[in-house]
Order: C-alpha cells, then structure tokens, then sequence
C-alpha cells in the first residue's frame, strides 16, 4: 500500500490516548508464559510484532482468552512446540524467546521473515553458548535451530548496550544453574528488570549490572502503558506544524525510553508531563506538547540507548531546527529493520533536506524548507514509514510513501490518530 502525504491546511490540536507500548506488551505475554496460573494483560499492544510473540507462546502451551482484556493461562512449563516457531518481523521475539528456549527439554526451531533473516543473533549465540546452549544458525542469522539444554550461570559483559541482548541472557538465567550477571557499557531500556521483579523474580540491580537465578514467575495482572516510542511521532508533529497543541494520554516515561523527551527540551521544546503516576512497575503521565522554535544540538553517548528506536524521527525534527545537530555513538542502528543511518538520510536527501551520515550517526543542518514532489522508500521499515510521514507534514509538494503498510508492524492505528488531531 502507498500512500499520499500532503502538507495540513490546519495545525494539530486534541487529545488522544497512544497505543500500548510494544516492548512492554512482548515480555507481558512471554513472562506470563513462564508464570503458573492465570495473568490478565491490560492494554495489550494489536501490532503485529506482539502478535507474533502472542502465537508463538501459544504454540508453547500457554492458552489465551480475549475479553476486554488478555487472559493468559500457563502451567509455568513450556511444551514441544509440533512445529516452527514463526517471529515474523520482530526481532524481539526471535532473541528473547532463544534465551527462554535454550534452556529447556525440547529442540525447537525459530524463523522469521526475510528482514529478520537479515538481522544478526551473533550478539545473543555467543553469550548463550557461555551458558551451555546448543543454536545453529545461518551463518549467525535466523533461521535458529536450538537443542535444550541445561544451561549454567555466567557473569557477562555485553559489549554493547542493547535490552534485547540482556533480556535474552537474563531469561536463559531463568533455567540456569547458579547465578546470572549481565553488565552493560549504558544502561539499555529496563522493562525486564522491572517486570520480573514485578513478577517475583529473583533478580537484583546494580547500576548497570544485573543479576537473576533460577525463579517461578508468579502470574499478576499487568497494565501496559502507552508507548513513548509511538508518542514520539505525535511529539514531533505537534513541534513542527505551526499553532499545534496536544495532549497525549498515559504515555510511558520509564527513565531508560525517555531520551526522546530529554532531547527534544534540549533543542527547545514546549513539552510538559501532567499527572505522573505508576503502574505495574512502570512510571506513566501525560504530555502536552506546543508548537516550538527549535535549535541544532549534539546527541551522544549514554542517551543513545534511551532513544535509538526514535533517531529516525528526531533526524526529521532536526531538519527543522535552526543550526546543526550532530547524532553520534548510533551505529547500531545500522543493524535495525534497515540501515537507518542510510535509509533515513537517503529518503530525506531525497526531499531536499541538508544532511550526511558518518560512520556511527548522522550530521542534520538546518532549518531547511523540504520541497517533496518525489517518492520515498520504506525499506520494509515501519519506524522510517511513520518518520517520512512526519517529514511530508512539512513538505512543500505531495510525496508518495511506497509500502506504507508496514506501520502495522507497531502501530495499525498510527494514520487514524493523526487524523483526529488534524480535523
């Protein structure tokens, strides 16, 4: 599907509330897999990402009911899955389910799609094989073939600060004999952490260390705040279109996601949080976000790991900011559902923005009026999809988004939102 953006004849304004955080709603179901009896999961992300996760851990036994909210049903024990387990596009789910799997019973077998099988799991074989696990590979891609095994306790420190790489050695903890110790360099997104402690993990923080031994999940009721990394695009265009204000409802603002509000306040930004207040572990508010004037900074080191899903969108807003911004310490992104340094500066030259990449980031100078009249590429990106949609907000021609349809990998309500705060 492609899709036609044009600049709005009228400014942002209203409030909605933002669909469930994704990251949140993967390991609510996965944990609740691991739990013994029934867990309710309030404000379950509909994305297809946490879907995938929601099949696969059926294929494991657990057993579901949709009501107003997800009742998920576990004995604590997973069982041989009679097939191959499908991530589809989240890489989430291959490498949080392969730390879980590799410690059990069974063989089993994790595929994806073909922008999965591109994605590198050398990152969670090599400290897993510490551990005693057993995982083929395609030349250290999916598909993953793994051989259960009982695995044991490793202090490890990750060479990169990713939640995914800890998440998936902290879960494989879980099945482990002795303790399990994952250091980061920067301390990556939490909702792990947060969650097993929630769910009576043994589990222990300290700094950027984290420790876990063998534990039984206890099933709870987990309410799911608004995802910040969804909001982030909402935040953008209420900044960039002239005379816009907005409220966004119960949005997440765990301190480990909210590099993007830090940022954004940096560069001059009119956003306030009403309303603080926590749920199930995690810190929630409100946001009202005004249109704003915004100045170039410099965006580096340990915040990179709070925003690296948002650098996409902040390299549009910084299209718009007067003077340079410099985003460095960001190569990882070149191992996300495409090379977002790339795509993203591909796609905006295209429109007639002033920008590079390096090596680990991108150089933006701005302000810079972006003309459009031209196509854009997706990539089979959904994160750089809803990234050019902001940018053609400001263009001054109609642009044509090819393959727009991938949006629905995190957020199928993403254009009918934008759509009640444009009318």
């Amino acid at each position: 599907m492609d899709k036609k953006i044009s600049k709005p004849n009228s400014k942002l304004n209203g409030q909605i509330s933002i669909p469930s955080d994704k990251s949140i709603s993967h390991r609510a179901v996965i944990f609740s897999c691991l739990a013994n009896g029934t867990s309710v999961i309030k404000n379950f992300s509909k994305g297809q990402d946490p879907l995938s996760t929601l099949s696969i851990c059926q294929k494991l036994g657990m057993t579901t009911e949709f009501k107003d909210d997800l009742y998920i049903t576990s004995c604590g024990k997973l069982i041989f899955p009679d097939t191959e387990l499908y991530c589809g596009n989240s890489g989430t789910t291959m490498r949080l389910m392969t730390g879980i799997l590799a410690g059990q019973n069974f063989n089993s077998i994790l595929t994806g799609d073909e922008s999965l099988s591109k994605r590198p799991m050398k990152r969670i074989i090599t400290p897993l094989s510490l551990m005693g696990a057993k995982i083929k590979s395609n030349n250290e891609k999916a598909p993953l073939e793994i051989c259960g095994q009982n695995l044991h306790g490793i202090t490890y420190s990750s060479p990169i600060a990713s939640a995914q790489v800890k998440s998936s050695i902290l879960l494989a903890g879980l099945f482990a004999e002795g303790r399990t110790t994952v250091t980061e360099p920067y301390l990556s997104r939490n909702h792990t952490e947060l969650m097993l402690s929630y769910m009576d993990a043994d589990i222990t923080v300290n700094d950027l260390s984290t420790s876990v031994t063998r534990s039984q999940l206890t099933p709870k009721t987990i309410e799911i705040p608004g995802d910040i990394s969804s909001a982030a695009y909402f935040i953008a265009a209420a900044l960039i279109v002239p005379n816009s204000e907005i409220i966004l409802k119960n949005v997440g603002l765990n301190p480990t996601r909210t590099g993007i509000l830090d940022v954004f306040k940096k560069m001059g930004a009119d956003i306030v949080i009403l309303d603080r207040r926590t749920i199930s572990n995690e810190l929630i508010g409100d946001l009202k976000i005004k249109y704003s004037d915004l100045n170039g900074c410099t965006i580096e080191g340990n915040i990179i790991p709070r925003l690296i899903d948002e650098i996409p969108v902040i390299a549009v807003i910084a299209t718009q900011a007067q003077g340079q911004t410099v985003i460095k310490d960001a190569q990882d992104l070149r191992n996300k559902e495409s090379d977002r340094i790339n795509t993203i500066v591909t796609e905006l030259k295209k429109l007639g923005a002033n920008i590079e990449e390096t090596s680990d980031g991108i150089i933006i100078n701005g302000k810079t009026k972006l003309q459009g009249g031209v196509e854009v590429e997706t990539f089979h990106d959904h994160r750089l999809a809803m990234s050019l949609y902001i940018a053609g907000l400001l263009c001054t021609k109609e642009i044509l988004i090819k393959n727009f349809e991938w949006v629905k990998i995190s957020f199928p309500e993403f254009e009918s939102l934008f759509k009640t705060l444009l009318t």
